[in-house]
């Protein structure tokens, strides 16, 4: 049945790669014990995947993506082998349950399968399964809270699959938006009393969708999508000035575009995120208890479009910055700085990942 692997919750002492693989691009970390700071970012490569290869979360071009993946491997230029991938939220199921406390593994183990065929639509000897002890319930001391995850055993032999056909052997499977939420807890570790007490707002810009994330004291509070990402701009870009996609993707990087660029592409899209994530703020104050946001980070890709995060804590008063998962760490000289902090938003999930073989 498999509840031994993938291991979504396991960490890894050892080497080990965060490898996230999107829609657009594969990125990959490495990370390595620092001399000056516990940790070290070492090397990162992102690539882009051809279009289609990867389709609402599944890999549907399996060679291709493995293509992009071997060329970032190459640039990378590391020799370790062991990795750490990431499913999307999508497609995995995740249920927190009440078990007796104090039994052994194996008797989890037994009461997990048999609690996760509740809610798992699928036979269980279709998915893989994992589970994680949270801690004492808070609603009776003889019982523990345990979150279970599991995804059908073919949409993660898929991106296994990919890994293998570079060479590399995937040794943990994350969820995505957990993998996210180990770089946001250690960035926060940073704000004063270790971010303890603030409400953080985290809107990860996609290729085409937004996901919007509250975290209060590491729990996550409120999550919410949105169509808006990356992709707006470059249809605009298409649009407006006869582009190939790949032309208008190539143009958004160099900033070789006409003069009235600015007015009649840049402030309208730029507009349509900051009232999307306006409204999102909104929609969270009405439908929780909270009626504040303390801090906004903004990530992925498409977040770095000059004046988006200015515009966001304008309307919003609050204030907000573009996230780096690599806050605090050392950066390997073989690292070129000022493209990093371009590239750095995009890198949370690999990140995340990549913190897997560290304790914190």
């Amino acid at each position: 049945m498999g509840l031994n692997f993938p291991d979504f919750f396991k960490r890894s002492s050892a080497g080990l790669l965060g490898i996230d693989i999107s829609a657009s691009s594969v990125k990959v970390v490495e990370l390595l014990p620092g001399q000056k700071t516990a940790i070290r970012l070492e090397r990162y490569a992102i690539e882009p995947i051809e279009r289609g290869a990867i389709n609402d979360g599944n890999v549907e071009n399996p060679e291709l993506v493995a293509a992009a993946l071997g060329r970032a491997m190459r640039r990378l230029g590391t020799r370790t082998r062991e990795v750490a991938l990431a499913m999307p939220a999508s497609a995995v199921i995740t249920k927190r349950i009440m078990l007796p406390a104090g039994l052994p593994e194996e008797d989890y183990e037994l009461q997990v399968e048999t609690e996760a065929s509740q809610y798992i639509p699928f036979a269980i000897e279709e998915v893989n399964l994992d589970f994680q002890i949270l801690g004492p319930s808070a609603i009776d001391a003889d019982e523990i809270d345990v979150l279970l995850a599991a995804s059908r055993k073919e949409k993660v032999e898929d991106r296994v699959a990919v890994a293998e056909m570079c060479g590399l052997r995937a040794v943990v499977v994350d969820i995505d938006s957990y993998a996210a939420r180990i770089a946001l807890e250690h960035v926060a570790s940073f704000l004063p009393n270790g971010g303890q007490g603030q409400i953080i707002a985290v809107f990860d810009i996609g290729q085409s969708v937004t996901t919007v994330s509250i975290i209060l004291n590491g729990a996550t509070i409120f999550e919410r999508e949105q169509i808006f990402g990356g992709q707006d701009l470059t249809q605009d870009l298409m649009r407006l000035y006869g582009l190939s996609p790949e032309e208008a993707e190539l143009k958004k990087r160099t900033g070789e575009l006409p003069e009235n660029y600015r007015v009649d592409v840049l402030e309208p899209y730029i507009e349509r995120g900051v009232t999307d994530i306006t409204r999102a703020l909104q929609f969270f104050f009405t439908s929780t208890p909270y009626s504040r946001v303390d801090r906004i980070y903004l990530a992925g890709g498409a977040c770095v479009v000059p004046g988006l995060c200015e515009g966001v804590s304008e309307r919003t008063q609050v204030p907000a910055e573009i996230l780096s998962p690599f806050q605090g760490m050392e950066i390997a000289d073989t690292v070129r700085e000022r493209q990093l902090r371009l590239d750095a938003p995009a890198l949370v999930t690999a990140c995340g990942l990549a913190l897997r073989r560290f304790d914190a």
